[in-house]
C-alpha cells in the first residue's frame, strides 16, 4: 500500500465519550469512541500516491457486480429485467478509470464482462460494452454464493488499487453449497474486499445476506419490490465511489492487567468486532473497519481494569487508527483517543451513566431483542416473541429510533410503547417481517 499525502486523504479524528469515574472496587470501563473522516474529497492532486489515485479521478478502485441468475430470477419475469436495469444503472455510476467486472451467479459463477479473468476500466466504451453484455443474462440453474464471491475475489485481486468492493444481489437461498462452503468463501475473502449484499423479493434467507455483508464489512438490505433495484444499486455505487481509504483498523492498546471485554461498532449499524481482533504487538490489537469516505461512525469499547484504590487514576485504553501493511509495518492515521479510569467515593459521579454509553447500550439491546423475538415467533413461541418484541418497541421509542419503531408496528400491535406492551399481529406480510429483521441492526445517533 502506498503512502498517503495529507492533501488527498480524509483527515481522521477520534472523540471519546465516557464517565471515567468508578466506585471503590469498580473495574468495568465503558466508552463510546466516535471516529470521523472529513476532507477526503480533495483528491487528485499532482502529489497523489501512485497506487491510490489517478489524476482527477479520486482513489483507484475496483468493483465486482455479482448478479443472481438462478432459475428463480424468472419468477416473475420482470425480476431479471429489473436486475439487468439495476446493474446497468450501477455501471453508469462508475467513475472513469475504475476497474470493474460483472459476474453472473448460479450454482457456478461465470464472467459476464469483460471475461478472460480480467477487469475492464470504466469509460464510455467499456460501459456501453458491459451494458450490451448484460442483455445476454438469463435465468437458469441453482445458487452457490460462495463461488460468486471467490470469482469476484480473483478478479478484484488482479488490480493494483486502493479500494476493492463487491455488490451482490440474490433472490433465493444458498441451496447448492453447504453453509460450511459459504463460510469458507467468506473467510477467504474477508479483508480482501468489502461487499454490499441485497436480497430482492422475499424468497431469500435474511441471515445469509446479512452474514455476507457483516463478514465483508458492507451493508445489507432488502429490496422487496424489484422495481426499486435500480435506485438502490445507484445509491450503493455512489457510496462505493465515495470511499477514499481502505483497510482502516481501530487499534486498541491496553495496559498490563487490563482485559478487553468487547469492541463493537454501534452506529450507523451494530456490528460485533470483538472476535475479529488481530494482535498488533504487546497489549495491542487491531479491529477491522473497512473502507472510509467522508463519514462518522461510533464504537463501544468495554475493558476491565485491575482494581485500584480511591483517588487513583489510570489510562484504561488508547484508541488509534492505523492501516496495517504487509510485513508487519503500519501506517498511522494520526488520530487517537484516551479512555480513562478514576476511582472515587463520590457516589453521584461514579453511578451516573454517560448518555452516549447508555444510548448505544440500548441500541445494541434493541437489535438483539428484534432478532430474538423474530426467531421465537418463527419457532412458535408466542409468549417469548411477544416479550422480546415488546421490549424492542420500548427501546425504539425511548431512543427515538422512529424508523425501527415503524417497522415493528407492522409486526406487532402496540398497546403501550412506553411499557413495551404489545400483541403479535395474526397476519404479517413476509416482506415486512424480513425488512424488520434485515434492518434490525440500524441505529440512530445519540443526540449530543
Amino acid at each position: 500500500m502506498a503512502n498517503f499525502s495529507k492533501s488527498n486523504v480524509p483527515q481522521f479524528a477520534v472523540d471519546v465519550y465516557q464517565n471515567e469515574y468508578l466506585p471503590e472496587g469498580g473495574r468495568e470501563v465503558n466508552a463510546i469512541v466516535t471516529v470521523t473522516a472529513t476532507g477526503g474529497g480533495t483528491v487528485g492532486s499532482a502529489v497523489a500516491a501512485p497506487h491510490l489515485y489517478s489524476p482527477g479521478q479520486g482513489p483507484s478502485a475496483a468493483v465486482a457486480l455479482m448478479v443472481d441468475c438462478s432459475g428463480s430470477m424468472d419468477y416473475p419475469p420482470t425480476k431479471m429485467r429489473n436486475a439487468r436495469d439495476a446493474t446497468s444503472a450501477a455501471i453508469d455510476t462508475l467513475r472513469d478509470g475504475v476497474h470493474f467486472a460483472v459476474v453472473g451467479g448460479t450454482h457456478v459463477a461465470k464472467e459476464v464482462y469483460p471475461g478472460g479473468g480480467r477487469l475492464a476500466v470504466a469509460g464510455d466504451t467499456t460501459r456501453a460494452q458491459a451494458k450490451q453484455a448484460l442483455r445476454s443474462l438469463g435465468a437458469g440453474g441453482g445458487t452457490a454464493i460462495g463461488t460468486w464471491l471467490r470469482l469476484a475475489d480473483r478478479l478484484l485481486s488482479t488490480a493494483d488499487v486502493a479500494i476493492r468492493h463487491g455488490i451482490l444481489l440474490t433472490d433465493g437461498r444458498n441451496e447448492h453449497e453447504s453453509p460450511e462452503d459459504l463460510k469458507a468463501a467468506l473467510d477467504a475473502c474477508a479483508g480482501r474486499f468489502t461487499c454490499d449484499a441485497r436480497g430482492v423479493g422475499t424468497d431469500w434467507e435474511v441471515k445469509e445476506v446479512t452474514g455476507i455483508a457483516s463478514a465483508l464489512l458492507g451493508t445489507a438490505d432488502i429490496v422487496a419490490d424489484p422495481a426499486g433495484l435500480a435506485a438502490d444499486f445507484t445509491r450503493m455505487m455512489e457510496t462505493a465511489m465515495g470511499k477514499e481509504v481502505a483497510d482502516v483498523a481501530l487499534r486498541l492498546w491496553t495496559p498490563l492487567g487490563t482485559t478487553v471485554k468487547f469492541v463493537k461498532q454501534v452506529a450507523p449499524t451494530v456490528e460485533e468486532l470483538t472476535g475479529r481482533r488481530t494482535e498488533a504487538g504487546p497489549r495491542a490489537g487491531d479491529y477491522p473497519t473497512g473502507s472510509w469516505g467522508d463519514e462518522s461512525r461510533d464504537y463501544h469499547v468495554c475493558v476491565e481494569v485491575p482494581a485500584a484504590g480511591l483517588g487513583q487514576e489510570m489510562l484504561a485504553a488508547r484508541v488509534s487508527l492505523v492501516i496495517p501493511e504487509p510485513g508487519g509495518s503500519v501506517q498511522n492515521l494520526g488520530a487517537q483517543g484516551l479512555v480513562r479510569a478514576v476511582w472515587t467515593d463520590d457516589m453521584a459521579a461514579s453511578t451516573s451513566i454517560n448518555p452516549q454509553v447508555a444510548h448505544y447500550t440500548g441500541q445494541a439491546e434493541l437489535a438483539q431483542a428484534i432478532q430474538q423475538g423474530l426467531d421465537l415467533r418463527k419457532a412458535g413461541d408466542i409468549d417469548g416473541a411477544t416479550a422480546k418484541l415488546g421490549r424492542a418497541v420500548q427501546l425504539a421509542g425511548a431512543s427515538g429510533n422512529a424508523d425501527t419503531a415503524k417497522l415493528l408496528a407492522k409486526v406487532v400491535d402496540v398497546v403501550d410503547a412506553a411499557a413495551g406492551t404489545v400483541r403479535l399481529k395474526a397476519k404479517v406480510e413476509e416482506a415486512d417481517e424480513m425488512t424488520l429483521e434485515t434492518r434490525s441492526t440500524k441505529t440512530v445517533r445519540v443526540k449530543k
